[in-house]
């Protein structure tokens, strides 16, 4: 790595705690340093595939799906699958209430947005939770920021299709980058609310490096890897290549403690799209957002508004 290099995925690397210090983690670093040493190309490639493998794994959170309270319907998507949740208890009415998509992150699960889910629910909108390809029960091995981006330009262009109004999407982490470049190429929602967006892939393939001890020549094989299958640079999922284009309403909240997306990013979003407002907390770090009441009430007043 350049001294330049070194210090940028360090700086993010103080930033981050995604991938947490445990003896999976050290057995991974071990297995990809010697590959990269041995078979520089087969280390690219197993590089590649752990960049886009969700971690912690799946199985681990399907217990913390949506209760009986939530029917679930599974989308055959791309390679995967997608599931939707919706709101099984609410009356008949609810039918045609506006929907608000909500979305979740990186490593995470529908289960996560059910406390916002509940506080839509009460001001008489229609929550519904995507689950992403390759979380929760949704089936995929693999996984990105630009196939979430697909997946929820799909999912809002069936709902149109169906006759559905959609009043916002909401998402959460690298959701809300996914999010804003679907918005950027024109999806159809009234507002977006992004919760802790991250503004660089670029940054965070520099802090996957620097965790998973790979050189610069690995790392940015690995990105023009990347690159080369989502047929777009890293650069396009940037707030300054999205931002410009966004032309909904835009809420972002963000913590200012927040471990694994710097509250910079939120920042970036915010100067990037036009009119966007940021709402800035203390002391929530990344996901406790998704649960403080006072935040779910900012949230749903801002979806509320027609």
């Amino acid at each position: 790595m350049t001294s330049s290099t070194t210090t940028s995925a360090a700086a993010h690397a103080a930033q981050s705690n995604y991938y947490r210090p445990s003896r999976v983690m050290r057995t991974l670093r071990f297995g990809l340093t010697t590959a990269q040493r041995v078979w520089p190309a087969l280390g690219v490639q197993a590089a590649y595939r752990l960049f886009g493998t969700p971690l912690p794994p799946k199985w681990l959170y399907r217990g913390q799906a949506p209760g009986a309270d939530w029917r679930r319907e599974d989308w055959a998507f791309e390679n995967a699958s997608l599931g939707l949740y919706h709101l099984a208890t609410q009356d008949s009415g609810a039918e045609s209430a506006p929907i608000v998509l909500l979305v979740h992150g990186w490593g995470g699960h529908a289960g996560q947005m059910l406390s916002l889910a509940k506080v839509l629910a009460d001001e008489g909108l229609r929550p519904v939770l995507l689950e992403l390809p390759a979380h929760g029960r949704s089936a995929g091995i693999m996984s990105n920021s630009p196939q979430f981006a697909r997946a929820i330009s799909y999912v809002v262009a069936r709902l149109v299709a169906d006759g559905h109004t959609l009043r916002a999407a909401v998402a959460h982490s690298m959701g809300a980058n996914a999010l804003g470049l679907a918005a950027a190429q024109g999806l159809r929602a009234e507002r977006l609310v992004l919760l802790a967006p991250p503004a660089s892939a670029r940054e965070f393939t520099r802090y996957f490096a620097h965790t998973f001890g790979l050189s610069e020549a690995t790392r940015l094989a690995m990105q023009r890897l990347f690159e080369a299958r989502e047929g777009l640079l890293m650069a396009q999922l940037e707030p300054p290549a999205v931002g410009p284009r966004i032309v909904q309403p835009t809420l972002i909240v963000h913590d200012r403690d927040d471990r694994v997306n710097r509250f910079a990013d939120a920042e970036a979003y915010r100067d990037a799209i036009k009119g966007a407002r940021l709402v800035a907390t203390e002391g929530l770090g990344h996901r406790r957002i998704l649960k403080e009441e006072d935040v779910l009430r900012q949230v749903a007043r801002f979806v509320a508004q027609p």
